[in-house]
């Protein structure tokens, strides 16, 4: 298969690593929107273009992986893009997701296509989980836990507060309502009780930090439900303790079967870099994107709609006999 990258930030990358890893996929180029000189890209002989050349490239592609963000990128590139190009992309606004669906449908549709949206770990492997956990265990509770892990965007929320030069924020699972849950119990849980957030703040030279913990701590929608802590320290500090992307979490599902007895259905991630592995299951969809392509399923698909053997590059006999 030959996989274009549309967008080379830390997604991006993770997808040219995953594709190194993917012997059946070949990088055909990243197309970027800043100077494609200055993108040093991995993978010998791959070429960074200009993101305005991608439909010059419409017949060298079979799956164009879109490593854009889910707030502005992805509601206006993915249906553009997906009237050219078989698609992949990773939004995960959750309550946006009917919404964008149907655009992008409407999109592959017109043009021939096949596009999947809202893949990674949550939107994607998280979902099916529920989804699985939910057919066999009809009656009862789903729950879901992220973190320990850095929010990109809650730390860039931080790091427009006037007077932040940086910053990163945890993710926390209140550890108590994890066993809670885990035990059977079905608690009902506030936003609160599930999760806690921890903050890393690099300070500006002169900057009030009693009113910037007060902002943070106060800011509607992303810390004012949740007890939130907040740690000033240094540039050097942040860059040597937090550079990396790590996250995870659990989704997990009590209930009981007809005989009163109580059972937990739980999957776990713990991940050393959020986008590398957000990036490798973009990598696994890719190909079953381009199988659906060529048995003429086009429109817009989510991870519900696509059978197990479609990611595997295995073939169903080595499937079968070691897998099943």
């Amino acid at each position: 298969m030959k996989i274009g990258i549309y967008g080379y930030g830390n997604l991006g990358k993770g997808v040219e690593y995953a594709i190194t890893q993917n012997d059946d996929m070949e990088l055909v180029g990243v197309f970027t929107r800043r100077d494609p000189a200055t993108v040093n890209l991995l993978t010998d002989g791959a070429k960074a273009y200009p993101a305005a050349d991608i439909e010059k490239f419409k017949d060298e592609i079979d799956v164009l992986v879109i490593c854009g963000g889910s707030a502005t990128d992805l509601p206006t590139m993915t249906p553009a893009l997906a009237r050219h190009f078989n698609v992949v992309d990773s939004f995960d606004t959750h309550a946006d997701i009917p919404t964008h669906f149907a655009r992008v449908d409407e999109a592959a549709k017109a043009g021939g296509h096949t596009a999947l949206i809202s893949c990674g770990w949550d939107p994607g492997m998280f979902s099916l989980n529920r989804l699985y956990a939910n057919a066999i265990l009809p009656q009862g509770k789903d729950y879901t836990f992220w973190g320990k892990g850095v929010s990109q965007g809650h730390s860039d929320a931080i790091r427009r507060i006037d007077g932040v030069a940086d910053a990163r924020q945890y993710t926390c699972p209140v550890d108590a309502a994890v066993q809670a849950v885990r035990s059977g119990a079905q608690p009902e849980l506030t936003t609160r009780e599930k999760h806690t957030r921890l903050c890393y703040v690099v300070a500006k030279p002169g900057a009030d930090t009693a009113r910037i913990e007060q902002e943070i701590k106060t800011m509607p929608k992303y810390f004012a439900d949740y007890d939130t802590t907040v740690h000033f320290i240094s540039q050097e500090e942040l860059d040597a303790e937090h550079k990396g992307i790590p996250h995870g979490g659990c989704v997990i599902r009590t209930g009981k079967t007809g005989g009163n007895q109580t059972h937990v259905i739980e999957y776990s991630l713990k991940l050393e870099s959020n986008p590398e592995f957000t990036a490798s299951v973009l990598a696994a969809y890719a190909r079953a994107v381009y199988r659906l392509h060529t048995r003429g399923e086009d429109g817009c698909k989510t991870v519900f709609d696509i059978a197990p053997v479609d990611l595997s590059a295995e073939s169903p006999e080595t499937l079968r006999a070691h897998m099943l």
